[in-house]
């Protein structure tokens, strides 16, 4: 497997708060890696950055995607090399039908004329097999939807855009058993071995049909602990109160540390 993402030393801050502070990370392709944490611990934060957030300010370490350098590169100069985000709270744009904003943006991101009769054609597949139906394509992005249909048009744009990294952030909140379900099949769909996926999650519920190559924890800015997805059911049972650095407070104690972060 080659090197697809490699994130030295990275620190970010927000409002001159520091929020990353110097992690790394290596990602190869044809990798499913999962970053959990507690609230707080920068976990979206390293979504925005590995995405280029303006609003979140690099001010140490490097990004390397595919062999270039992309730390100084705008969000649309990355899309166009290949990194997708699925974000939490999906965008409502009014005006803008779903089949207008998925060709438009395919056609920037290729460089290429997509016509729209085959467009049509592969859009209709992927909302078949996302269990979405064929309507959705002539609404208006993300209007009037709810959680859940959010957040399979999300894995629709990632299926019609095919990425080379596809960073998904808590891509399973508030997503019900057959909703997680269609989504996770959506995100192995998806997975082969020329790419590469990084999930956001507090849960383990798409890791019930996902399984990782690797599990990262993350506290207060920084990769904590690495293993398989036996890491992440150890999580699940007992928790971050290991990766207390020896502290002895209350659990109590450690949940408001976390939520000043």
């Amino acid at each position: 497997m080659s090197n697809l993402l490699d994130i030295t030393g990275i620190k970010s801050s927000v409002n001159e708060s520091e929020i990353l502070k110097g992690l790394d990370l290596k990602i190869n392709k044809g990798e499913v890696h999962v970053i959990m944490g507690p609230n707080g611990a920068g976990k979206s934060t390293l979504a925005n950055v590995v995405m280029g957030n303006p609003k979140h300010i690099v001010t140490e370490g490097n990004i390397v995607f595919d062999g270039d350098d992309i730390t100084e590169d705008s969000v649309d100069e990355r899309a166009k090399k290949g990194i997708f985000l699925s974000f939490q709270s999906p965008e409502e744009i009014p005006g803008i039908t779903v089949e207008n904003f998925l060709r438009t943006a395919k056609m920037e991101i290729t460089g290429e004329r997509v016509k729209a009769i085959k467009f049509k054609k592969e859009i209709n597949e992927k909302m078949k097999d996302l269990d979405i139906d064929r309507s959705y394509s002539e609404r208006y992005l993300n209007d009037g939807y709810s959680g859940g249909e959010k957040k399979k048009n999300e894995i629709l744009q990632m299926s019609i855009l095919n990425p080379k990294l596809a960073i998904l952030d808590e891509t399973d909140s508030g997503l019900d058993v057959d909703a997680v379900r269609i989504v996770s099949k959506g995100v192995m769909d998806f997975k082969n071995e020329d790419n590469a996926i990084l999930i956001i999650t507090h849960h383990n519920s798409l890791l019930e049909y996902i399984k990782p190559d690797f599990v990262h924890i993350m506290v207060d800015g920084k990769i904590v602990d690495s293993g398989d997805l036996s890491l992440a059911r150890e999580i699940e049972e007992n928790g971050y109160l290991k990766y207390r650095d020896g502290k002895q407070e209350d659990e109590t104690q450690w949940k408001k540390e976390i939520k000043l972060m």
